[in-house]
């Protein structure tokens, strides 16, 4: 869950807002973390939830079975494919490498082309300030052009994350 228990909070608020804006969440169905306290309060509001986890991972993730969908793949590869397949969107709350490992691949994925998917940082309490800054960084340095910053929102909390979805469903989405 981390050290600060405004994350553990703005994790339980996201899974309500998703069960209240009628979305599904997808995620990688572990039962831990901040991603677990996202599925249970999806859930228990009355979302359809969909998990994707490598077979290595059901043991060491806690695979929460009880969801709408559950998926086991291979490899972690296949995992983020599948869930950002079944993706209408992604959110980023805080979190470890694997929150960056997948927040990197959609983002790269964005600035390629192989998608408009709306991506959301939700930077709850500040914690994506660094990241951010290292984005600055690596355009100031001439390794990604200043638009890399357009293919994403930063969002203050999950406040901006309801709103964010409202005018996502104004577009006729998801």
């Amino acid at each position: 869950m981390g050290t600060n228990p405004a994350h553990q909070r703005a994790a339980h608020a996201t899974g309500q807002a998703i069960a209240d804006a009628g979305w599904r969440l997808v995620y990688g169905a572990g039962d831990v973390g901040l991603m677990g306290e996202v599925a249970r309060a999806a859930k228990a509001a009355g979302a359809a939830t969909f998990g994707v986890i490598p077979e290595h991972l059901l043991a060491k993730e806690v695979a929460k079975r009880d969801l709408t969908t559950f998926i086991v793949t291979e490899t972690m590869h296949e995992r983020k494919k599948v869930m950002f397949m079944n993706a209408d969107a992604i959110a980023l709350l805080p979190g470890g490498a694997g929150s960056l490992d997948e927040i990197f691949e959609v983002i790269t994925w964005a600035q390629i082309g192989l998608h408009r998917k709306p991506i959301w940082v939700i930077d709850v309490d500040g914690y994506w300030q660094p990241l951010l800054a290292l984005m600055d960084h690596v355009i100031r340095e001439g390794f990604a052009d200043a638009s890399l910053r357009d293919l994403f929102t930063v969002l203050d909390g999950v406040d901006a994350l309801q709103a964010a979805m409202a005018a996502q469903d104004a577009l006729g989405a998801p």
